[in-house]
């Protein structure tokens, strides 16, 4: 799961207007962080949204894929992947974002 340092200040500028967003590196990975609220995380340079049963289909239409933190196992996280053309719209990701912080 690496992650490169582009592609982490890429994230954070995109989300520049949610806040005072914080990245934390953590299991290969990273984490970011709003008010102590972890609702993101990215592995691979890929950015993954939490999102909750209710906050879920807007990732399913788009055919998303789920967070499995272990190929080998069928474990998988409440972290969808986040689609390229949201994530190259600053205003649309925010949108989403701010849903997945009031989760």
């Amino acid at each position: 799961m690496p992650v490169s340092e582009e592609f982490i200040e890429y994230a954070l500028d995109q989300l520049e207007d949610l806040g005072e967003v914080s990245c934390r590196r953590m299991f290969g990975g990273a984490g970011l962080f709003l008010g102590g609220s972890m609702f993101a995380l990215i592995a691979d340079d890929t950015l993954y949204l939490k999102a909750d049963a209710s906050a879920v289909e807007p990732f399913v239409s788009k055919n998303c894929r789920q967070f499995k933190p272990w190929a080998h196992k069928e474990t998988m996280m409440p972290y969808w992947e986040v689609p390229p053309e949201i994530l190259e719209d600053a205003a649309e990701l925010t949108s989403w974002a701010d849903r997945s912080v009031n989760i």
